[in-house]
């Protein structure tokens, strides 16, 4: 028996119901994923390598200062490129906060790496794509670990200087502070402890850490406090630079947690994840077991980068990172 015109009508219209719910959940996926520009700028990936490899090559340095561009940029209202925007009489610029000014760099870095891509792509990879890229071969050009960065985040229109001071943390916080701020970004202490691991590469900023080598605490090696005053006096040069990790500065290595182990932290922020806390535990596994430390930081830096992305038809697709459209 055949169907009659009422069934039939209702039997398509349930097939093109499931087709569209299947498309469009296809679509979501291939919203943010790490095939995202296979088909329309198959060269994008490659493109920013090199672009990153060479800023390396010329300074070491720059390194550890994507990967906390990245950091800084994710966690004021997601990873949106927003810290890239200069100021405009609209809003006023991420770039020129405190945590920021005098501090964030790499910005040139980047808006060469997406010049380059907009010759070979016009319009079509985001700024916080870039960004994203470029800190996950930043961390591999110096020995640091690897990891499939997913993509198709789109940039924000606008940034928020407020947002920064009450978003970033600070080189004074305490452990349960980091704690809470990490969590607030769905990132885990385990997660923060690896993170923090970044700090293996990288300089700091005398203003940061003066009051730890001149304060004779309990919590810092006599020595290496000792040999941290020659660059950082008790006044004055404040924007002197020094190793975060004295051993091994230019390596991406495990030695940070083994000085952290010693009593070597430069920042407080540092030496509170071993001080008697939660995270001693993490610290010491970390210390011990470089591979389980370069897997959870990959980990780590795939979850910080899901952390409130603009996709879809939210935002933008800068031509320049720095300019708004």
């Amino acid at each position: 028996m055949g169907l009659s015109a009422e069934s039939s009508f209702r039997f398509f219209a349930c097939i093109l119901a499931l087709i569209l719910l299947l498309e469009s959940s296809m679509q979501c996926q291939a919203q943010f994923s790490a095939s995202f520009y296979d088909d329309t700028c198959p060269n994008a990936l490659s493109t920013i390598r090199t672009a990153i490899r060479r800023a390396i090559s010329r300074e070491r340095r720059m390194a550890a200062s994507l990967i906390r561009l990245h950091f800084h940029d994710c966690f004021v209202q997601g990873c949106d490129a927003s810290i890239l925007l200069d100021p405009t009489p609209s809003f006023t610029s991420e770039k020129n906060a405190p945590g920021n000014v005098n501090s964030a760099r790499g910005f040139d870095v980047i808006e060469d790496a997406k010049s380059q891509v907009e010759k070979i792509c016009p319009g079509v990879v985001s700024c916080s794509d870039v960004l994203a890229v470029a800190a996950r071969d930043a961390s591999a050009y110096v020995g640091g670990p690897s990891w499939t960065v997913k993509l198709g985040r789109r940039d924000s229109t606008s940034a928020n200087q407020a947002q920064v001071s009450s978003n970033l943390p600070r080189f004074t916080d305490s452990l349960q502070v980091l704690i809470d701020s990490f969590n607030r970004k769905g990132l885990s202490a385990r997660d923060m402890v690896a993170l923090s691991g970044a700090h293996t590469i990288g300089q700091a900023q005398c203003a940061t850490f003066r009051t730890r080598i001149h304060g004779n605490g309990t919590d810092v090696d006599a020595g290496f406090a000792s040999t941290r005053r020659r660059r950082c006096p008790a006044t004055g040069g404040d924007g002197n630079l020094a190793a975060l990790d004295l051993v091994t500065p230019n390596s991406f290595d495990n030695n940070y947690f083994k000085n952290l182990i010693q009593k070597k932290g430069l920042l407080q922020s540092d030496q509170v994840l071993f001080a008697g806390g939660s995270t001693d535990g993490i610290v010491t596994e970390y210390s011990k077991n470089p591979s389980i430390f370069s897997s959870d930081f990959a980990a780590a830096m795939v979850k910080m980068g899901d952390i409130e992305p603009l996709t879809g038809s939210a935002g933008q697709i800068r031509k320049i990172c720095s300019l708004v459209n």
